[in-house]
């Protein structure tokens, strides 16, 4: 079957209208009746061949929206899960360097208590050393004297004794 042009038979019926004869004193035109049944009869063959093109050509487009939308919504469910991938990502990062941050602020706590700590047994161990080194001091002073004593005692009782060298300061 030979496809006809709808509009060119839509123009055809146009000319022939044209071609008509008009009844006096009336709105009416007279035309072909054999020229207008054949245009309608090729009409009649046209439409139904047009409208299965029609319905194909809106399939088509139906079957092309449907593979947009479809890539369309892929698109957009990559889209979110990236972008719920980079909010993790930096939510994990911040989470990491707020634990680094608060590692940091302990660790120097704990090094200023440590240091605090050792500061403080220095300081004791000096003391004790001190009132030690206090204690040997009198001891040697209580020794001193007793020498001292027991050189007078000596040197009393007759036996002539060398003269001393100078006794060391306490």
């Amino acid at each position: 079957m030979i496809a006809i042009d709808v509009l060119y038979l839509v123009d055809r019926l146009e000319a022939l209208l044209g071609k008509g004869w008009r009844v006096p004193m009336t709105t009416k035109t007279m035309i072909d009746e054999d020229e207008f049944l054949d245009i309608v009869d090729q009409m009649r063959i046209a439409f139904p061949e047009e409208i299965k093109q029609a319905k194909k050509i809106v399939q088509e487009r139906d079957r092309i929206t449907a593979q947009a939308q479809e890539e369309a919504q892929r698109i957009v469910e990559f889209a979110k899960e990236d972008a719920a991938r980079l909010v993790s990502e930096h939510a994990v990062v911040k989470a990491a360097q707020q634990t680094a941050a608060q590692i940091t602020q302990q660790a120097n706590a704990t090094a200023m208590q440590t240091r605090q700590g050792a500061d403080d047994y220095a300081a004791q161990a000096l003391k004790d050393l001190q009132a030690r080194l206090d204690q040997v001091i009198q001891q040697v002073s209580a020794l001193q004297i007793q020498i001292n004593n027991g050189l007078d005692v000596i040197e009393g009782q007759g036996a002539p004794v060398a003269p001393r060298e100078s006794e060391p300061d306490s």
